[in-house]
This record gives C-alpha cells, sequence and structure tokens, in this order.
C-alpha cells in the first residue's frame, strides 16, 4: 500500500478541520464576501484572466455585483466587468471550488485559483489548490453535483 494512499484521507480530514473555523464568519451569504462585503479577497476578477494572476484591486475603484463589492486594479478592468460580469465573476459565489466539492463552503484566499474552460474557481489556499489538482474532473464534477444543493445554505449550517 503506497504512503499517499493513506495519508489522502488525512489531509482530507485536516482541511476540513481547518475550513469548519473559517466558514462560520460568512454564514448566510450567497457570494463568499469579507465583514467589509468584499469578494475575492479584494483581488480584481478581470485580472485573473488577463494577467493569470491574482492582482489586488483598488478599494476606490470597485463595483457590486450579486450583492458583492468587487475591486479592480484599474477603471479599465471594472469597465470590462461590468459589461459581462458572469464572465468574470467566480464559480459557486466565490466560495472555496474544492470545499463545494466536498459540499462545504470555505472563505478563499484570492491568491489560489484556476481557469477551467474560461470560468474562475477560487481555492481558499494554494495547499488545497494542490489537494483539488490531484483530480480536477472528480473534484469539478462533485463541486457542480453539490453547488444546487448548497448555494442557498447558510456556510455553518453545512
Amino acid at each position: 500500500m503506497k504512503i499517499s494512499s493513506i495519508l489522502a484521507p488525512l489531509k482530507t480530514l485536516a482541511l476540513l478541520a481547518a475550513f469548519s473555523i473559517s466558514s462560520i464568519s460568512f454564514a448566510g451569504v450567497e457570494v463568499q464576501t469579507d465583514e467589509n462585503n468584499v469578494t475575492l479577497a479584494g483581488h480584481d476578477a478581470v485580472a485573473y484572466f488577463t494577467e493569470n494572476a491574482p492582482v489586488e484591486g483598488n478599494s476606490n475603484i470597485s463595483s457590486i455585483h450579486n450583492g458583492a463589492i468587487y475591486h479592480f486594479s484599474s477603471v479599465a478592468n471594472r469597465d470590462t466587468f461590468n459589461a459581462n460580469p458572469e464572465k468574470y465573476a467566480p464559480q459557486f459565489g466565490g466560495y472555496c471550488a474544492y470545499g463545494t466539492s466536498l459540499g462545504k463552503k470555505f472563505a478563499i484566499d484570492g491568491k489560489a485559483f484556476e481557469l477551467i474552460d474560461g470560468k474562475l474557481y477560487v481555492q481558499k489556499s494554494e495547499v488545497v489548490q494542490e489537494v483539488w489538482s490531484e483530480n480536477t474532473n472528480a473534484n469539478l464534477a462533485a463541486a457542480n453535483k453539490n453547488w444546487p444543493k448548497i448555494k442557498n445554505v447558510a456556510a455553518n449550517a453545512l
């Protein structure tokens, strides 16, 4: 038996324990935001696509979509977002995609992300991104299956 097959369940349990602590403060919101109602941990949603990197947004250049405040690094990015917000908004309400695959809602750090078929998927951390990437297709299928069931449920109720 391979060590990695033994450690995988332990890794998942450790991640679940860490996630459950952070999800309480975000209870009851469809879009994952911080205490100031800012999503994506303040990162520019458009820059994930144009820069293929997390870029800090500026609170003076912002837009509201689905009740959440998005920050942008430039007026051009804000205008691009406003022209087609669904193209740039993160999947699963900006909650951790791996958490969604487990039927949970976890906050994200804004730094760990992946673009798949032109859609933005964000993760709690780079470590979680690595776990997600071990089986992206299965995790994405599970997340897509779970999201309709959990999207209107408070994070701390999951």
